[in-house]
């Protein structure tokens, strides 16, 4: 790799991870058009309540895979049934609002799916058990998302004929998934740990399909433990992760991604009002930074220091960091105020355009 290395992305690249505040897609294309203009998202409207959560929207993409809303969960189903009517009829809602606002757009669009094991680590099957249990249910699920990821790309491409497409999977479940830690149905067990060969085998032939059909797979973990070289080796081209978690355990692994080429969207701005945290320079552990009302109030420069330090562990050259690395939010932006949302925004791209002008801390 060189740095001349082609990035899916304009330098100094900005963008949300996906979920946004409000229930009017319409007004949310709008102002993410507006406030991402070189790296725009199709942003997810979770407040509209069933069908629009993050598991109902991309279960409404599944082929021959019908689901349906339990007390529990989602679940396995025979036939399709109005929950899943309603996840189909709210994404052409969002599909509706991207034409009209972004038909012309000539750059690159994120769009967001939830990847197959966040899927078999949430719905269950007809028996109240996680599908992640069944390893031929998992193959199943694995092969009706890839069909339906890919027919979703295809009308997006109708859509915005002129955008290149990143397709992010959201994996967040994915750590508990390889660790075997997720609760059964009984709440007394942990659902057995799938191996991490048919993990990798799953994502990979996601990818490969992506990228055949023209689009970049990135993937995005922002849970504590992301598994980055199985998502390199999986054949993800970006990595969507929370800067405040990465400590200098990351460090080779993330070394090695950027040296293969893979581009990195980095969360730098927390997703609520809360006190942030950042890994401390000298132990790598987790510091707090002190109260936080708006991500507008910070220094840019502070903001970004989790970056540029883990740039200098790495000893990559600075020019290549801006190219290299998009500031994001931590994760989704839905359970923030949409004033907050908006500051999270200006405060990524304050962030980003530090990482161009002084990559160096």
């Amino acid at each position: 790799m060189t740095e001349q290395q082609l990035y899916p992305w304009p330098d100094a690249s900005y963008t949300g991870v996906g979920s946004w505040p409000g229930e009017d897609p319409d007004e949310a294309v709008r102002t993410i058009i507006g406030e991402l203009p070189d790296l725009p998202h199709l942003p997810e409207l979770p407040d509209r309540g069933v069908g629009a959560d993050m598991i109902g929207r991309t279960a409404g993409l599944l082929v021959d895979f019908p689901v349906e809303v339990q007390p529990s969960a989602w679940r396995v189903a025979d036939t399709p049934g109005r929950d899943i009517g309603r996840a189909t009829s709210l994404m052409s809602y969002d599909l509706d609002a991207l034409t009209e606002h972004a038909h012309t757009y000539t750059g690159t669009l994120k769009i967001q799916v939830a990847g197959p094991w966040t899927l078999a680590a949430s719905i269950e099957l007809r028996n109240g058990q996680r599908l992640a249990s069944d390893p031929g249910a998992c193959r199943d699920l694995a092969e009706s998302h890839r069909e339906g990821v890919l027919a979703h790309l295809a009308e997006v491409r109708r859509r915005v004929p002129g955008a290149r497409v990143i397709v992010q999977v959201d994996e967040p479940s994915l750590p508990a998934v390889l660790l075997g830690s997720l609760p059964t149905a009984s709440g007394f067990g942990r659902v057995r740990a799938v191996d991490r060969v048919d993990v990798e085998s799953a994502l990979r032939q996601l990818f490969i399909v992506l990228e055949d059909a023209g689009a970049v797979p990135a993937v995005h973990c922002c849970a504590t433990g992301a598994p980055i070289d199985l998502l390199r080796r999986s054949g993800a081209r970006a990595l969507s992760l929370n800067a405040l978690l990465l400590t200098r355990e990351h460090d080779e692994m993330i070394g090695t991604a950027v040296e293969a080429g893979v581009g990195l969207l980095l969360g730098v701005v927390p997703t609520t009002e809360a006190p942030p945290a950042r890994p401390s320079a000298e132990s790598g552990a987790t510091t707090a930074r002190g109260p936080q009302r708006s991500p507008k109030m910070s220094d840019a420069a502070a903001t970004v220091d989790p970056v540029r330090e883990l740039w200098n562990r790495l000893g990559i050259t600075p020019d290549l960091l801006s190219r290299a690395v998009v500031t994001t939010p931590t994760c989704g932006l839905a359970g923030a105020t949409p004033g907050y949302a908006r500051a999270a925004l200006d405060a990524v791209r304050d962030g980003a355009r530090v990482l161009r002008d002084e990559p160096r801390r």
